[in-house]
């Protein structure tokens, strides 16, 4: 019986070839001295810090969500609790965001977790055609429409961030 062969890559890149979405990789040299992964994945590519979009895990009211952000700015953890309809949120532990998604920090992705989450998109993401995301490795970021990752991760869109 001949088995089945399966897409490389990242459970990110796993999902999207197997959703037929258009993307592109992006890969770069990982500096683990420097202090931002996404400062570091937007200067590597020669992106704008707008564009590349940081995947960070939130508790709200108890349970984890994630929160898609411009690395140019910060998550605001009040409206990231409004947007889901929640009183209080938080960061989430940094091991329990890793055992959940089955990424390491700074290479988690919206895409392809271990346990899909309840995914809030800042909407400045509509501002541009394409975004860059983490792809499930550092050094290693996966470009899309913003459209297409919403679709992918059931995720809502709503002003989360802040400069």
């Amino acid at each position: 019986m001949a088995k089945k062969k399966q897409p490389a890559g990242t459970p990110a890149i796993v999902a999207l070839t197997a959703a037929a979405a258009e993307f592109t990789v992006h890969a770069y040299e990982h500096d683990p001295a420097h202090p931002s992964y996404g400062e570091e994945a937007a200067q590597a590519m020669g992106v704008s810090p707008d564009r590349v979009f940081k995947t960070l895990i939130a508790e709200v009211d108890g349970a984890l969500v994630v929160a898609v952000v411009p690395v140019s700015g910060s998550l605001d953890l009040k409206a990231l609790a409004a947007a889901v309809s929640g009183k209080r949120a938080a960061m989430a532990d940094p091991a329990l965001a890793e055992r959940t998604t089955g990424y390491v920090r700074g290479g988690i992705s919206p895409l392809g977790q271990r346990k899909p989450l309840r995914t809030v998109l800042d909407a400045s993401a509509a501002a541009h055609p394409t975004i860059c995301v983490s792809a499930g490795r550092r050094g290693l970021e996966v470009e899309l429409p913003p459209a297409t990752l919403a679709a992918l991760t059931s995720a809502t869109t709503s002003p989360i961030a802040r400069p």
